[in-house]
């Protein structure tokens, strides 16, 4: 990328992380939600520490990918209400690097904190310290790609009448494989079979996504705004 384009890039990231301090509710519902429910969860099932042990990756993950939901349909509406998106669709830098600079601030107001709270809710299902490791290891990789496949679906979604039902419907099928991988490797680990298998997929899944969604994305923008 050419100096301009990477200035363009920084100047939307910068925005929009001012943007989502400004609006601390809406950030602070996401992170609420994902604590409220790690708390809830050991409340129901009871006291029993290899119960906990065994479910906790499931919940975590559940709670975070949920999280990461309630943020999505936002990612392009507020643009696409004041106009700012097509703006963004004619300026001179290329979209799809603007919208990979939109999914980035939307990572790192929604999905890193997940990341590092992770480990304090864990230790309520009494993880181990290798457990909780390799849980924040997970999240690291697979939160960019939630928010990097749901900002497609956000933007396939953009101006729908329910959109957040539809949008829901588009990408949960999609979150699966990234759930399944995401658990399974801490529970591999808490059993000692080791998690390399599962970050090796995981990094498989996220590399094509780095790429490849920025412009889907961009083009299902353009769509959206014809």
């Amino acid at each position: 990328m050419n100096s301009p384009t990477i200035a363009a890039f920084g100047a939307v990231l910068r925005r929009d992380l001012l943007l989502a301090m400004r609006r601390k509710s809406e950030v602070l519902t996401a992170v609420f939600f994902f604590v409220v429910v790690a708390a809830l969860f050991p409340l129901g099932i009871g006291p029993e520490l290899n119960t906990l042990r065994l479910v906790a990756p499931g919940v975590l993950w559940v709670g975070a990918l949920l999280s990461s939901m309630l943020a999505l349909q936002r990612l392009f509406e507020a643009d696409y209400r004041d106009g700012s998106l097509e703006q963004l669709a004619l300026s001179p830098a290329p979209l799809p690097v603007l919208v990979g600079a939109k999914m980035l601030a939307h990572w790192l107001v929604s999905g890193l904190p997940l990341v590092l709270l992770a480990p304090v809710l864990g230790l309520q299902f009494d993880l181990s310290s290798d457990a909780l490791l390799t849980l924040s290891l997970a999240l690291l990789m697979g939160t960019p790609i939630l928010s990097l496949v749901g900002g497609i679906g956000a933007a396939l979604t953009l101006g729908v009448r329910g959109g957040g039902v539809l949008l829901s419907l588009l990408v949960l099928p999609l979150f699966i494989p990234v759930l399944v991988f995401g658990a399974g490797a801490v529970e591999a680990q808490a059993s000692g079979l080791g998690s390399q298998a599962h970050f090796s997929i995981l990094l498989a899944m996220l590399w094509p996504a780095l790429f490849f969604s920025p412009w889907a994305c961009a083009a299902a923008l353009r769509i959206a705004l014809e």
